[in-house]
This record gives structure tokens, sequence and C-alpha cells, in this order.
């Protein structure tokens, strides 16, 4: 059990010095969280589910894992969607056995103080090599949602040159 509560001691000084003579013992299981955070698991589950459920072409639970208006913010510049116009744009790829596969490496999430909003940011292998996805969940009732997405493809900064270089020679076709 984990010690949520307050321990209140009563102190007697004595020759030999100080001695506990009382504990008020105030620990309790109601409010107390004793996992480590069940809601970085759920949130974990969530997206390795809506990440799956990408790589298994089951547009239902990933766009059901969105909450309504949520964005995904894709790796280029112009792919800011709407829930709504991200999934008509994806009906392509959803209809192929795999609409995309990208998986996880390590992710940290974090929460607001009420508990009601968490963010995150994951390692992804994927076919454009390692990526950085980031985003925002909302809690509706008793389960999470994504409201925001983005996802960025990892430059090594000793390469930032030669990629500018070559943006910039693409540019100028």
């Amino acid at each position: 059990m984990s010690h949520c509560g307050v321990n209140a001691f009563h102190l007697f000084k004595s020759r030999e010095g100080w001695k506990i003579t009382q504990v008020t013992d105030t620990r309790r299981r109601n409010n107390c969280q004793t996992e480590a955070n069940d809601a970085t698991a759920e949130i974990d589950a969530l997206l390795n589910n809506w990440h799956k459920a990408a790589a298994t072409a089951d547009e239902d639970v990933f766009f059901g894992s969105m909450a309504p208006g949520a964005v995904y913010l894709g790796t280029d510049a112009s792919e800011k969607w709407k829930k709504e116009v991200f999934e008509e744009w994806s009906k392509k790829y959803f209809e192929r056995e795999t609409a995309w596969s990208f998986t996880p490496k390590n992710r940290e999430v974090y929460f607001s103080k009420n508990g009601k909003t968490a963010w995150f940011d994951e390692l992804l292998d994927t076919w454009m090599g390692i990526c950085r996805g980031s985003g925002v969940l909302q809690k509706e009732g008793s389960s999470w949602k994504l409201a925001h997405y983005n996802l960025a493809i990892m430059v090594p900064n000793e390469r930032v040159q030669d990629l500018l270089k070559m943006m910039k020679e693409e540019g100028d076709k």
C-alpha cells in the first residue's frame, strides 16, 4: 500500500535521548494512488493500440481513439488535418492491409495538475527512419482520447546542411 496520509509522532525526551511514545497513523486506501500511475498505463495502451490500428488498417479503432475535432500534423507543411478531413484523406490507406506502420521505441507521458489532460512524446521506428510523435490527450469520462498529434522526421544535426541544400536544389526545379 502506498503511504497516503500523515503520521504524527509523539516524542518524549529522556536521559537516554528521544523516544517515540505514540504514533498516529492516517494511511488510507481511498483516493490513494497505489500503482505507479494507472493513467500512464491507460495512455500507453491507447497509443499502442492506435499505432497497431494503423498497422492493421483498423479504421474504426484508429479514428475512434481520437477526440472529435482532433488535429493530426503530418511531416509535410501542408499536412494539418482536423480528424474528419484526415479520415477522408486516409481512406485509401485504410483500404490496404496496412495503412502505415509506426512502432513506438520509447514514450514519456506527462499530466496536468487536475489529471484530465496529458501530453507525451515518443520515438517511432517508421519507413522514414526514426520519427518523433508528440501529442495531447484529454480525459473524456473514464477514457482518454487523442486531441492533437504531431509527427516529425528526425534529422541528425550533422545532416541538416545537406538536407537544406537538397531542399533548395529541389525548390529550384
